[in-house]
């Protein structure tokens, strides 16, 4: 089999399937446009009003190289050959129109004459009433008998989500050989060992899944195939894992050269810089998609991301930040397909650095704190860490409570999550019976004077989600001013905006405005004075000038909530 790079197989897929007639799309955003889903999970998301039939498709057949992310197996990153939290998705589909009887034949030509996979190595998974496929893999394809394995609905009836289209699925597996295997007697197609390793997913996408569990037929049968590149990546190049394929590589190499180690000398070490490894891309992705650090939802998967990364790298005795020395390997290594992270890499750097700069100033004093509470719990023959301590990691050293969940569970002790959620519901109370209402008393003049001298602002926010653009003004206490410090707030007043302003019962958009050296949190965004886009937020790191070149970019998970709120 011929060594291939990541990249060589990425273009091989999506130039095989555009020979089948395939639109090749360029990768869609890591936010969907779906409220049952945080992040784009699977290469079929961005196409799931054609599946479901609610919308009419420009082509038949597709095919895609997708970002994705899914972090429900986050505590396994670096412990096993393959659970990753982003990874890019191979994948083809078609909206009624080729179905078994082509895609069975296809994926077999694909992987055994354009990639060079051993025929003898791979084995078809079907579901166990499925005989359509049965038939295809053993009277088209040839595939013997013995090597075609009939499996239930937890292996072979696949979903995106708890509703929505699905069907049976066929996955293609490749036999890594005996050296991969977990050693017991019964290990066969279907073990979670390594050795029977799942590279190609067919789903056969059949049905729409209701609430309430019910099945429907579509209006069309479709084909959904996904196929990890890392996982083929590293059959391809032999290597006993996708870390240590040229994908991963250029970033593992720097995260050694940073913690001052050998890769494949010390497990713990190992483990640690795959968590980063994996880590740093999701986040720079999430990032150049429009996803922010914040205290919920996507931005909350983000913060988790970035401050397990850092802790990750204190374990190497990495004792600064260091994140944003990374990114340049991950650009090396995957920037050439995705640009946004070239044209992206300045806010990209800020907001990482932010975010790490802001968790590095109490991770030592919550990891010194946690160990010391272990320490007494185990003194004490007791191994539940209190719920009221767990909120203080959180509260006050800003560690979520999953990272405290991990840390804990390194020493045997649990956390008493009902005593954590308890304390994060009385500190709202809290602050819910101490607000009180106040409004901002600001003079219009500065605004309607400056909407006279330099027109009406410029929104580009339809089309973009950031833009690179400069300051025109900054107004504080409701005077112009020509730059502001760290720490204070102010309006900002830009050439252009992707940033949208409350009106029409939709509330404004809120995110970042970067610079070299600088971060300003963008915490509202309003009209003061008819046309006049005003950013209102407050200077989290450096100096802002005026006339200064700016990046802008906005909160996207939270444009599209409220958009769908809206609508």
């Amino acid at each position: 089999m011929q060594y291939r790079s990541g990249k060589e197989l990425r273009e091989l897929f999506l130039s095989y399937f555009e020979e089948k007639g395939s639109k090749r799309y360029r990768s869609f955003s890591l936010v969907p446009d779906d409220p049952t889903l945080l992040f784009t999970i699977a290469g079929m998301v961005p196409f799931k009003q054609y599946f479901l039939g609610l919308k009419t498709p420009e082509v038949k057949r597709a095919t895609t190289a997708q970002k994705c992310v899914r972090t429900n197996d986050i505590e396994n990153v670096g412990r096993t050959a393959r659970h990753h939290t982003f990874f890019e998705m191979l994948g083809n589909f078609s909206f009624g129109d080729y179905f078994k009887e082509e895609i069975i034949p296809w994926a077999w030509e694909f992987l055994t004459e354009r990639v060079g996979l051993e025929p003898d190595r791979l084995y078809a998974t079907i579901y166990l009433d499925d005989d359509e496929a049965h038939d295809i893999w053993r009277d088209k394809v040839g595939l013997p008998e013995n090597r075609i394995v009939r499996l239930g609905a937890d292996d072979n009836f696949w979903a995106a989500g708890p509703v929505g289209p699905c069907g049976p699925c066929s996955e293609i597996i490749y036999d890594q050989g005996p050296e991969f295997s977990c050693g017991k007697p019964t290990c066969t197609v279907g073990c979670d060992c390594d050795r029977y390793l799942e590279i190609w997913n067919l789903v056969f996408m059949q049905y729409n899944r209701d609430e309430a569990g019910n099945l429907t037929p579509l209006p069309n049968k479709n084909i959904d195939t996904g196929m990890g590149l890392e996982r083929l990546t590293s059959v391809v190049q032999r290597v006993p894992n996708d870390f240590e394929t040229d994908l991963f590589r250029p970033i593992i190499d720097k995260a050694c050269e940073l913690g001052g180690v050998k890769y494949g000398e010390d497990p713990q070490k190992d483990m640690a810089v795959k968590v980063i490894s994996d880590h740093i891309r999701a986040s720079a992705f999430m990032i150049a998609d429009g996803i922010l650090p914040a205290n919920d939802g996507g931005g909350y998967v983000l913060r988790r991301l970035i401050r397990r990364s850092a802790r990750y790298g204190r374990l190497l005795g990495i004792d600064r930040p260091f994140l944003t020395e990374l990114l340049l390997s991950v650009r090396e290594s995957i920037g050439d397909e995705y640009t946004e992270l070239v044209e992206q890499a300045c806010a990209i750097e800020q907001i990482l650095k932010t975010e790490e700069e802001r968790f590095s100033k109490t991770l030592s004093q919550g990891s010194d704190l946690l160990e010391s509470e272990i320490k007494q719990l185990k003194k004490n023959s007791l191994r539940t860490l209190p719920g009221s301590v767990a909120f203080v990691l959180y509260d006050t050293y800003g560690f979520p409570l999953e990272l405290t969940d991990e840390m804990c569970e390194e020493d045997g002790i649990t956390v008493d999550k009902e005593g954590f959620n308890k304390a994060m519901d009385d500190q709202r109370q809290r602050a819910r019976a101490s607000s009180k209402q106040s409004s901002s008393v600001i003079s219009k003049n500065a605004y309607t004077e400056l909407a006279d001298r330099s027109g009406p602002s410029n929104f580009c926010g339809y089309d973009h989600t950031s833009r690179d653009t400069e300051v025109i003004a900054i107004i504080s206490d409701g005077k112009e001013k020509d730059f502001i410090a760290e720490g204070e707030s102010a309006d900002i007043v830009l050439t252009d905006t992707p940033f949208y302003g409350e009106k029409g019962g939709q509330v404004g958009d809120t995110g970042v405005i970067t610079a070299e050296n600088a971060i300003f949190q963008v915490e509202d965004t309003l009209y003061p004075v008819n046309d006049l886009i005003v950013h209102r937020g407050r200077l989290l790191k450096g100096s802002l000038n005026k006339n200064q070149a700016v990046t802008a970019l906005i909160d996207a998970v939270r444009r599209k909530n409220i958009q769908r709120h809206h609508t």
